[in-house]
């Protein structure tokens, strides 16, 4: 190899940094659901408002919603993949279907999962502050660095903080137009606007988290390290047995 054909210093850093940025999507696209996910979060209400804007049957859309999430939990399951998204929707979807059915309107379908996006918003919000960010408890596993970030890895604490305050921001965002349409406007165009809103600002959260970490530290691989430890202590045993044996 020449001169020529060896790796810069440069052409390393480039390469670190196009790992890391493919670490990090994988990442994100395992804790969030990727494209699959997010077909199981607007189907069930793009289909109950799709019925409702057609027949106005409240009960027909309600059963609807409901059996498409239950479903999609059945296909994971005859697949036998990772199920904690669609059951995640088939709850917010009972929760939907109850609320309605209780009371004889259309619009409490939606009502359950807003005051879920609002109470994370906020969860987002206040864990930024106390300096536990969210997004770092969520993705911390993910990347198998847990908790170390918090104090071994100030960057990724700084990255996790911001996309935290993002997250936290884009669904306070998403509820200021919710919450009014909720009172003023009729049925069928509040469900529209809300499955239109399902996906964007989802998406604009993910990507900004993308772009914090992927300028971020590499992650600290916890699991390597106790890994390593674990190898280490059992050769100090072994040595330590070996020594320790008689000579023939």
């Amino acid at each position: 190899m020449t001169s020529l054909d060896k790796p810069t210093s440069t052409d390393q850093d480039a390469q670190d940094a196009r790992a890391s940025r493919e670490v990090t999507e994988a990442a994100l696209f395992e804790a969030f659901g990727g494209l699959r996910g997010m077909v199981e979060t607007v189907l069930p209400g793009l289909l109950f408002v799709t019925i409702f804007t057609i027949n106005k049957d409240l009960k027909t859309s309600a059963i609807a919603a409901l059996g498409v999430s239950l479903a999609l939990v059945a296909v994971r399951l005859i697949r036998r993949d990772t199920v904690k998204h669609a059951f995640s929707g088939v709850f917010g979807v009972a929760f939907g279907v109850v609320f309605a059915m209780m009371t004889g309107n259309a619009k409490d379908f939606y009502l359950p999962g807003m005051l879920y996006t609002l109470g994370l918003a906020l969860a987002y919000i206040v864990t930024a502050i106390a300096g536990v960010p969210l997004i770092g408890l969520i993705l911390g596993p993910v990347f198998k660095e847990n908790l170390s970030w918090r104090t071994r890895n100030p960057g990724r604490k700084k990255a996790y903080t911001k996309a935290s305050w993002a997250w936290g921001l884009i669904l306070l965002g998403k509820c200021a137009v919710l919450f009014p349409l909720y009172w003023w406007a009729d049925p069928t165009r509040f469900g529209w606007v809300s499955v239109a809103l399902k996906i964007p600002p989802f998406l604009l959260a993910v990507y900004l988290t993308w772009v914090f970490l992927a300028k971020a530290p590499p992650p600290i691989d916890v699991f390597a390290e106790m890994e390593a430890e674990e190898r280490a202590e059992k050769a100090r045993k072994e040595a330590a047995a070996t020594e320790g044996r008689p000579e023939a």
